[in-house]
């Protein structure tokens, strides 16, 4: 598994993930959409950190340089 995706990617992703949480955690945000909000913050949040995006792989892109 190599990185493929650049630091400002990853803080990007990183944020947007805590926002989600925070909206799903305060419950600004409920139901089918909380859950889904929540669902794609973990998953920002594990790709932040480990630096691989499977999708870009997929798709043969990569941000970081």
């Amino acid at each position: 598994m190599t990185v493929n995706m650049a630091s400002w990617d990853r803080i990007v992703r990183f944020v947007v993930a805590v926002i989600f949480g925070y909206l799903f955690f305060t419950k600004m945000v409920s139901g089918v959409v909380g859950i889904v909000l929540l669902i794609i913050a973990i998953v920002f949040l594990l790709t932040s950190f480990v630096g691989f995006c499977p999708l870009y792989k997929v798709f043969n892109f990569s941000t970081k340089q």
